[in-house]
């Protein structure tokens, strides 16, 4: 008599991709909530000594939860979303997905770098090349970033409420984006929309991943 095991399946979150996915958007939320300072895109390099005087430890951890982390889950999920997209005969946009996402996560990390050394200046000089570098690869980011959502609504491999989500994190994120890298303040502001439209996308896109991988 013989018999046969079945192995359990795996829950859609308990894999890499989704476990990345949702731990992009708690590192992003541990980020926010540190209460660092932040001051305006534009501002000068006393005005930022000035802000983060005393606040060295908050703004470091802001940086490692929002610039530091996020870059290791935009390789994961991108990379995750390329691979199923290359296993699908005619599916377009997985180069695409994968070279935005790690140019993206290349971004953010030095960023991460960038910002991380700008916590411990006390030179207004260096601190305002620091802020004003930070903020301009702010900028070039979200239009990397941008271009990663297009490719993977392009994939065909996500449903359409993430598809929708996708094409709106473009329009948003390429605003926001116009406003850090020209350094203007009022358009900066649009982050507040692209922010958590860029977190549900990378956090659903994570969890979709995952339930194709059950």
């Amino acid at each position: 008599m013989s018999t046969t095991t079945i192995a359990p399946r795996r829950s859609g979150l308990i894999t890499i991709p989704a476990i990345t996915g949702i731990a992009y958007t708690l590192s992003w939320i541990a980020g926010l909530s540190v209460g660092a300072p932040s001051p305006e895109v534009d501002s000068g390099g006393t005005a930022v000594v000035s802000a983060f005087a005393g606040h060295s430890a908050a703004v470091t951890a802001q940086f490692l939860f929002t610039e530091g982390l996020p870059a290791a889950g935009l390789a994961v999920v991108s990379l995750a979303l390329a691979r199923a997209a290359g296993r699908k005969a005619g599916r377009g946009g997985s180069a695409g997905v994968a070279i935005a996402g790690v140019g993206a996560a290349l971004i953010s990390f030095i960023q991460f770098v960038l910002g991380v050394t700008l916590a411990g200046t006390s030179s207004p000089g260096t601190a305002h090349l620091l802020f004003d570098g930070v903020n301009r690869l702010d900028g070039i980011k979200m239009c990397t970033l941008a271009a990663m959502a297009v490719a993977a609504v392009s994939t065909g491999l996500l449903p359409r409420w993430l598809r929708f989500t996708g094409v709106a994190l473009a329009v948003a994120i390429v605003a926001s984006g116009v406003g850090y890298l020209l350094l203007i303040p009022s358009v900066a502001t649009l982050a507040y929309v692209s922010g958590p439209l860029l977190l549900l996308f990378v956090t659903g896109t994570g969890i979709v991943l995952g339930r194709r991988e059950r």
